[in-house]
């Protein structure tokens, strides 16, 4: 079995599930949950920093600001 240790959204475990695949979730505390969320964040920058085109940033940007969100919560 491959293994992300990725934080999760938009349903993917029950859209595996229903694919008939199998996955395995860990619930974070909060605490833990924010720092793999600042993790995140620096990683979504990097990938807006890297990007090569306008399509490309503005995606890494979209996805920068969904985790800013998570972060206001």
């Amino acid at each position: 079995m491959t293994i992300y240790n990725k934080l999760i959204r938009d349903r993917i475990p029950e859209i595996i599930q229903e694919s008939e695949g199998e996955c395995v979730v860990e619930v974070l505390t909060e605490q833990d949950y924010l720092k793999e969320l600042q993790r995140k964040s620096q990683e979504e920058l990097n990938e807006y920093l890297a990007a090569s085109n306008s399509n490309e940033s503005i995606e890494e940007l979209a996805d920068l600001l969904e985790v800013i969100y998570g972060l206001t919560k």
